[in-house]
């Protein structure tokens, strides 16, 4: 519970950072925003895929 905790964290991070950044207020956020958001997607999956085997949800 507590990586998919972190992951949906770092997800939400990501997404505010990708907001930032597409928006047009920096590029660089826009860059590393896209970066974020891919790697936090793919934990968020592999989170959601491993961790079935315990009683989450």
């Amino acid at each position: 519970m507590d990586l998919l905790r972190w992951t949906l964290i770092f997800l939400v991070l990501a997404l505010i950072a990708g907001v930032f950044g597409f928006g047009g207020l920096a590029g660089d956020f826009a860059y590393i925003g896209k970066i974020l958001f891919f790697i936090f997607v793919i934990l968020l999956i592999a989170s959601f895929i491993f961790g079935r085997g315990r009683g989450g949800l």
